[in-house]
């Protein structure tokens, strides 16, 4: 069979984006509000598609506890919250007070600042501080690409059967699949890539949605 994709453009990536139906002008505000408060690196950002996918998928898993490793300015946690039920809680790990603080601002003006709970500090004393009978719907894991393996198990453990973890820059900019590339970084993504995708208690795929993003199910 021949291979069936097709090649992303600038002016194709724009009708793209155009054609969703989530459209928030809050969360298109906070994107805005991060690329003029820390410029360059405003590419940690995730793209508006994919925040639109995850809270597509929240939905339809009828999400109500989430938990998210890497929060950045917060537009993540604000798709995702947007999602939840009135009562859902998403648990946001990160240690940066000074970005997390622009997603404060946003979350209080969307009325979703009462889902979320920002807790500051390494993210893997955070998870394995969590009482044992606490359970989550869906997690998305963005930060530190060395520890995605460890915030997996943590995670994995407390998450429902049926329930997801999405795991963003796994195509890494294509440095993937660079075999010259032995950046701590590259490695952990590659070795992590390989080991979901034979991992016998979940169903995964690996999607081209931004720069990679993994979708993972529990079994």
């Amino acid at each position: 069979m021949p291979e069936k994709y097709t090649a992303m453009t600038p002016q194709l990536y724009d009708y793209l984006e155009r054609h969703r139906s989530d459209r928030d002008p809050i969360a298109a505000e906070l994107q805005k509000e991060t690329v003029e408060k820390v410029g360059p690196m405003a590419l940690m950002q995730i793209a508006p598609e994919q925040g639109a996918f995850m809270a597509l998928l929240a939905k339809a898993i009828g999400a109500k506890n989430a938990v998210e490793v890497g929060t950045f300015t917060g537009y993540s946690a604000l798709c995702v919250a947007r999602a939840l039920p009135p009562d859902g809680k998403l648990l946001c790990c990160d240690i940066n007070d000074e970005w997390t603080s622009i997603g404060r601002r946003f979350w209080e003006k969307a009325g979703v600042a009462n889902k979320i709970d920002l807790r500051l500090g390494p993210a893997l004393d955070t998870l394995r501080a969590l009482p044992a009978d606490t359970r989550f719907d869906l997690a998305f894991i963005d930060a530190d690409k060395t520890n995605y393996r460890h915030y997996y198990e943590e995670i994995l453990k407390r998450l429902r059967p049926n329930g997801l973890i999405l795991f963003d820059n796994v195509l890494w900019m294509g440095q993937v699949i660079d075999d010259s590339n032995k950046t701590e970084d590259t490695v952990a993504l590659r070795e992590l890539n390989e080991f979901l995708a034979n991992d016998q208690r979940v169903e995964s795929v690996m999607l081209s949605i931004s720069d990679g993003l993994t979708v993972v199910r529990k079994k």
